[in-house]
């Protein structure tokens, strides 16, 4: 399984992803689930990915050729997309594709495929968006009462979201936000694992202005993680009942 969690702000938008992936208990393995579309100054997209691996990466090799090789009229190229809007049906339709092509091969196996993507991103002189794409090919948008959107293991770290982030949240204190939501997610579901992949857009630069892979053992992670719990046992004492 995996936990990918998105954060639309004012100010920006923040990203993170874990990279275990779980085929039992015995086949562990990392792959990244966090992947980059951008030509700095004009666009910027990020897209993360949860469920089946055979779905995620197929359908993300198919994006990558049709920028490579786009249509005559670029309509599959997310990079020649007119608005952010086109890009997530774009994707949706990827997605759905792939799925159902891969479902169909393994029906016969009884198995069962899904997936599903965050897509984040702005195209110069458009609005930040941040949609949520489900197998289904359709999709969800980020609003202002609800600035965030998560897959895969999101319970874990959904409470803290709901508590401490706003629209006017500062990507300093989203950053936080994001990396104690996964905090909590990593105690609670051993499917979920680091290193950690971290994005930044600001409004408005149209680029992924940071970029942090977060090991694991990484001493500043280890060190909020500490402190975080050392808040939340002081908190629990001094609440009365």
């Amino acid at each position: 399984m995996t936990y990918c969690v998105g954060l639309k702000l004012n100010a920006g938008m923040v990203l993170l992803s874990d990279t275990r992936t779980n085929a039992g208990l015995d086949n562990v393995s990392t792959y990244r689930k966090m992947f980059f579309f951008e030509e700095p100054g004009e666009r910027a997209m990020v897209i993360m990915a949860a469920g089946s691996l055979s779905v995620t990466q197929t359908t993300i090799a198919r994006l990558t050729e049709a920028i490579e090789l786009p249509e005559a009229d670029g309509s599959g190229s997310i990079m020649q997309a007119h608005s952010m809007l086109q890009v997530a049906t774009i994707v949706g339709n990827t997605l759905n594709r792939t799925l159902r092509e891969i479902s169909d091969r393994t029906r016969e196996l009884q198995q069962q495929a899904t997936a599903s993507m965050i897509l984040a991103g702005q195209r110069r002189g458009g609005e930040m968006r941040l949609f949520l794409i489900y197998p289904q090919g359709n999709f969800i948008e980020a609003t202002e009462d609800t600035p965030f959107l998560q897959i895969g293991e999101h319970k874990y770290g959904k409470p803290i979201l709901d508590r401490v982030v706003t629209p006017r949240t500062s990507l300093a204190d989203a950053q936080k936000a994001v990396l104690l939501s996964m905090d909590s997610t990593l105690r609670s579901n051993l499917s979920v694992g680091m290193p950690l992949d971290l994005a930044v857009i600001a409004r408005d630069e149209c680029k992924v202005g940071y970029k942090r892979r977060i090991p694991e053992g990484d001493p500043a992670f280890m060190a909020m993680s500490a402190a975080w719990s050392t808040a939340l046992r002081d908190s629990f004492g001094k609440v009365s009942l």
